[in-house]
C-alpha cells in the first residue's frame, strides 16, 4: 500500500517519501510529483477507443441533467417553495449521492460497468418524469434523492471506467477529458431552459428523453470496452483517508462549493431579478468557463504538483466571487464573474480525484472511485443548506460571500497539506514543461524558493528545525 505520509514497507527505496528534512536540496529525485505505483502506461489511439462511447453517452444525459437541474430551480421558485425547502431539495439530491456511491460498487462487480450504466439512465429518466407531473415538495424530495442515486451511480460508473485505463502520466489529462465533456454538457442544458417553458411538463418530457438516448451509444459501439468484470477489493474510508489525506479532504471541500454553486446559483439568479432564460445563461457561464480552463488546468497538474495547481485554481475562484459580490449578477459582469468562477473551481474536482488516483494500487481503482464520489456527495449535501443560512443572514449577497467563504477554506486546507508532506513543486525544468504548465512554473518556483530560504534560516546556530 502506497501512502502520501510516507513510503510502503515492502519498497521504500522504490517510492516517494515523506522528507525527513527541510533543505530542499537535500530532497531525493523522484521520476514522478507526489504520487503512487505507476498503474503502465496506455497509448492515447487505445484509450480514445475504448472511451469514446461513454464519453458520448455522458455528453447526452449530462445535458438531459443540466436541462432537469435548472428546471428545478427555477420551477421551485415558480411553485413559492421556502428558501428552506429549496435547500432541503437540494440537499436531498446530494443525499442520493450518499446512497448511490455506496450501491454501485456491487452492482459494478456484479453485472460490469454497460448494465450498470444502462439500469441507471432508465431509473433517472422515470425519475425526471414524476418530478414533472407533480408540484409536490415532499415528492420533489423523495424524486430528488433517487435522482441524486443514479447521478452519483453513473458517476462511480464512468470514473472507474476511466481510472482502470489511466496511468499515473496521463491521469489528469484524462480526467480533464471528462470534466470537459460533463461540465460543457451540463451547460448545454442550462441554456436550453430558455426555448422551452419550466412551467410545464415539456422540460422534464425533453430531459428525460435526452437521459434515455444517453444508452444508446454505450450499449451499442463495439470499440468502447469497458474494463473487465473484476471483483474490485473494498476500500474502507479510513484507510483511504489514512493513505491519502489531501486527496479526501479535499473532495470534501470541493463538493460543498460546488453543492453550493451549482443547487443554488439559478435560485440566487432568479431572486435578483433575471428571467428564466438570463437565469439559465447565468447558471451555464459556469460550464462555459469550465470547458475552456479545465484541460489546462488538469494538464498542468500532471507536470506541477496538484495540490499548488489546486490552490491557484481555489485563489482564482475567490477572486471571482468577490467579483460577483462587487459586480452583481446582472449583464456581462455577473456572466463572466460566473465563467470565471467555474473555470477556476470545476477542474478542482479532477485534480482531486487524480492526486487521490494517483496514490492507489490498481486493485482498489473501483473502491476509490465509489468512495470519491460519497466524500463529493456528502461536502455538497452541506453546501445547498449553507447557502440558504447565508442568504438569511445577508440577502442576495449570501451566495457570492458563501463561495468566497468555501474557496478560502480549500486554499487553507491546501496549503495546510503542502506544509505536512513536502515534495518538488515542479517536475520539469521551462524549457521541458508544457504551455499550460508554464503558466504555473513562476509562482510554482517563488513557493520552492520560499521554502528554501525558510529551511535554510532554520538550520542557522541556535535555531531548531521545525517539526
Amino acid at each position: 500500500m502506497n501512502t502520501e505520509a510516507g513510503a510502503p514497507a515492502d519498497s521504500p527505496a522504490d517510492r516517494p517519501t515523506e522528507h525527513p528534512t527541510d533543505d530542499p536540496t537535500d530532497w531525493p529525485t523522484i521520476d514522478t510529483i507526489d504520487c503512487g505505483p505507476s498503474l503502465g502506461s496506455t497509448p492515447s489511439t487505445s484509450i480514445a477507443w475504448a472511451t469514446w462511447g461513454l464519453f458520448v453517452g455522458l455528453g447526452i444525459l449530462l445535458v438531459g441533467v443540466g436541462l432537469f437541474a435548472t428546471v428545478v430551480g427555477v420551477r421551485g421558485q415558480l411553485n413559492g417553495f421556502a428558501d428552506w425547502v429549496i435547500g432541503v431539495i437540494g440537499a436531498a439530491y446530494y443525499g442520493g449521492f450518499l446512497a448511490g456511491s455506496r450501491l454501485t460498487l456491487g452492482a459494478l462487480a456484479g453485472v460490469g460497468h454497460i448494465r450498470v450504466y444502462a439500469a441507471l439512465a432508465s431509473m433517472l429518466s422515470a425519475t425526471m418524469i414524476i418530478v414533472g407531473l407533480t408540484d409536490s415538495a415532499p415528492a420533489w424530495m423523495a424524486m430528488r434523492f433517487v435522482s441524486g442515486m443514479c447521478i452519483a451511480g453513473l458517476y462511480v460508473v464512468a470514473e472507474s471506467w476511466l481510472n482502470q485505463l489511466a496511468s499515473n502520466q496521463n491521469r489528469g489529462r484524462l480526467m480533464a477529458v471528462y470534466m470537459v465533456v460533463t461540465s460543457g454538457a451540463f451547460g448545454i442544458g442550462q441554456v436550453l431552459v430558455g426555448p422551452v417553458d419550466p412551467k410545464t411538463v415539456t422540460a422534464f418530457a425533453v430531459a428525460a428523453m435526452l437521459t434515455s438516448l444517453a444508452v444508446v451509444p454505450v450499449s451499442l459501439s463495439e470499440d468502447a470496452v469497458p474494463p473487465p468484470i473484476v471483483r474490485s477489493l473494498k476500500l474502507p474510508l479510513r484507510q483511504l483517508a489514512r493513505q491519502v489525506p489531501t486527496g479526501v479532504g479535499t473532495c470534501v471541500l470541493v463538493g460543498v462549493a460546488h453543492g453550493a454553486l451549482v443547487a443554488m446559483g439559478v435560485v440566487y439568479a432568479t431572486r435578483v431579478g433575471l428571467s428564466p432564460s438570463e437565469a439559465g445563461r447565468f447558471i451555464a457561464a459556469t460550464a462555459v468557463g469550465g470547458v475552456i480552463a479545465q484541460y489546462p488546468i488538469s494538464s498542468a497538474s500532471d507536470e506541477i504538483d496538484r495540490r499548488f495547481v489546486g490552490v491557484v485554481a481555489a485563489c482564482t475562484a475567490v477572486g471571482a466571487s468577490v467579483f460577483l459580490l462587487i459586480g452583481g449578477a446582472a449583464g456581462w459582469k455577473g456572466l463572466l464573474a460566473m465563467a470565471l468562477l467555474g473555470g477556476a473551481s470545476f477542474p478542482l474536482y479532477s485534480i482531486a480525484s487524480a492526486y487521490t488516483n494517483d496514490w492507489v494500487d490498481p486493485e482498489h481503482v473501483s473502491g476509490a472511485a465509489s468512495q470519491l464520489v460519497l466524500l463529493y456527495g456528502a461536502g455538497a449535501l452541506v453546501g445547498p443548506p449553507l447557502v440558504s443560512v447565508a442568504t438569511s443572514a445577508f440577502g442576495n449577497d449570501g451566495y457570492p460571500w458563501a463561495m468566497i467563504a468555501m474557496h478560502v477554506l480549500i486554499v487553507v486546507f491546501l496549503v495546510y497539506r503542502m506544509f505536512a508532506w513536502r515534495a518538488p513543486i515542479s517536475k520539469h525544468p521551462w524549457s521541458e514543461s508544457s504551455l499550460s504548465a508554464r503558466a504555473f512554473f513562476i509562482p510554482a518556483n517563488v513557493v520552492w524558493m520560499s521554502r528554501r530560504i525558510t529551511a535554510n534560516r532554520a538550520r542557522r546556530p541556535g535555531r531548531r528545525a521545525p517539526r
